[in-house]
């Protein structure tokens, strides 16, 4: 070896630090767990195909399915920012990595600013509507995650945060957010807020600890019914726009499964134990499924005209 190069033990070690920081980055914006993208995407997807009567392009589409993932990317990356003096006391958040100061600060921000800037560059392509409504979509991903300083219900404000997909869904196709588009975001909100006062079931000992404000917290002992209580009115929303679009017993069997799935939820909440709330909040993945499931096994069977279904 001559002078100047590199042991062969500092390469290993450098690809190690390498590998390390790159975990780092995965583990920031949440690539280990894809439910927050899930819980965006099958609403956004939903909301396409009813626009579309079951015929979306697959190019938008797959615009909506990337942009979804960048930006649910990009707000755990602004939300650890924001969070990085109070995850470290929260039992579920203390091994985050700003939370382990594995990342600095300044990492986070950039790395939210290059996936915004990156979903920003994906919609280009569609019309001027759905471009205009990216503006509001970004700025309240990264006002979220300050509410719970101040605002006692910072849930409402992710509802509208998870919810935003659907208009522009809806713009993508019309140019304009039709009263359909605007209605399924309206029911889209209680969804967003019955699972994510599940979610802040599971740390509401901490926060109320370091002063912070949730749903779970401001409903106290009706934490429950109020979450049993958004289920159904969303539930109640899906079944009206199925009967107004004339939906099909596919699309039926979709809302009967999510409501099954609600009132297994139920059974997971009502004891307001740490690890049934976040099961609870998990299943929602399998919920929003149920309903786009629902909507597209309908559209099929109507666009190609199986002699068996009712028209």
């Amino acid at each position: 070896m001559t002078q100047g190069e590199p042991s062969e033990a500092a390469v290993p070690r450098r690809w190690q630090a390498i590998a390390a920081r790159l975990d780092a980055y995965e583990r920031l914006v949440r690539l280990d767990k894809p439910i927050g993208t899930l819980l965006l995407l099958w609403p956004t997807l939903a909301a396409l195909w009813l626009a579309t009567f079951g015929s979306p392009s697959w190019v938008v589409v797959g615009i909506f399915a990337l942009g979804t993932l960048l930006m649910r990317s990009a707000g755990c990356a602004i939300n650890d920012y924001a969070d990085r003096h109070f995850d470290p006391h929260v039992e579920r958040t203390a091994n985050r990595p700003l939370a382990r100061s594995e990342i600095a600060p300044w990492e986070a921000l950039a790395v939210a600013a290059a996936l915004a800037l990156c979903a920003l560059l994906l919609v280009l392509p569609l019309n001027r509507r759905t471009i205009l409504l990216s503006v509001p979509a970004l700025l309240i991903a990264i006002t979220y995650p300050y509410c719970k300083r101040f605002f006692a219900l910072p849930q409402a404000f992710l509802g509208v945060a998870f919810s935003f997909g659907i208009p522009m869904a809806f713009a993508s196709v019309y140019g304009e957010v039709t009263i359909l588009g605007w209605t399924l975001f309206s029911i889209n909100l209680f969804w967003v807020m019955a699972y994510d006062t599940e979610y802040a079931m599971v740390d509401r000992n901490d926060d109320l600890k370091l002063g912070l404000k949730t749903s779970a917290i401001a409903f106290g002992k009706f934490d429950v019914l109020v979450v049993m209580f958004c289920y159904a009115v969303y539930l109640a929303g899906l079944t009206w726009v199925g009967s107004e679009r004339q939906m099909g017993p596919l699309f039926y069997v979709g809302v009967l499964a999510a409501s099954l799935i609600a009132l297994w939820h139920y059974v997971l909440i009502r004891k307001r134990e740490r690890a049934g709330c976040f099961r609870a909040f998990l299943g929602n993945h399998w919920l929003g499924l149920a309903v786009f499931s629902g909507i597209v096994a309908d559209y099929v069977v109507r666009l190609h005209r199986m002699p068996w279904w009712p028209q």
